[in-house]
């Protein structure tokens, strides 16, 4: 089977405005582009794989059923732009909250989302991104062996100086996918 190059990126304050604990729809406010971000992702041939931190969940704020039930309204949101979501992951743990206090592997900045979404969906890591708005983010693609892009949007306006050196920081998802597109064009230009 040959693998994919995926995007995947964070959710709150990469693909929709940063609420803390949000799982209702009615409070899911996509950031300007993303749509169309997304859907030139799939025109590309990039799998889109969403990781999430969720530890509202772990703390007792929404259930795994209710944060399915938002990202099923995201899908189809993105749908009506013709774009897709080829995966959602999510870690529902937190470290303070854990029964057996032992610190789950899915957790950003560990990379575990990503490798399991490597496994079911047969994603080439060295050749994906990660795209998000937090150090974590950054750190757990890294992690993967996925390049990285820090977004403004969200927490990564503040926590642009603390980017990882040779990690670039751009505006928003739209320039992160300018800029990941060009990158895998010149990659491509350089093979032939």
């Amino acid at each position: 089977m040959k693998l994919k190059s995926a995007v995947f990126l964070d959710r709150d304050g990469t693909i929709n405005e940063e609420q803390e604990y949000l799982y209702r729809k009615e409070e899911c406010h996509f950031l300007p582009n993303v749509k169309e971000a997304v859907k030139r992702l799939n025109e590309a041939g990039y799998l889109v794989v969403v990781v999430t931190n969720q530890s509202g969940i772990a703390r007792g704020y929404y259930t795994e059923s209710d944060l399915e039930e938002l990202h099923a309204y995201m899908e189809k949101e993105f749908a009506t732009s013709g774009a897709k979501i080829d995966g959602w992951y999510f870690c529902p743990h937190h470290p303070d909250f854990m029964a057996n206090a032992k610190e789950c592997d899915c957790r950003k900045p560990l990379p575990g989302m990503l490798l399991t979404a490597a496994d079911e969906l047969g994603i080439d890591l060295p050749s994906s991104w990660i795209v998000g708005d937090k150090i974590v983010d950054l750190e757990a693609g890294i992690a993967a062996g996925c390049r990285s892009i820090l977004v403004r949007t969200g927490y990564g306006a503040a926590l642009s100086v603390h980017a990882p050196s040779g990690v670039p920081v751009v505006d928003d998802l739209s320039a992160a996918v300018d800029l990941l597109l060009e990158k895998s064009e010149s990659t491509v230009s350089r093979r032939l």
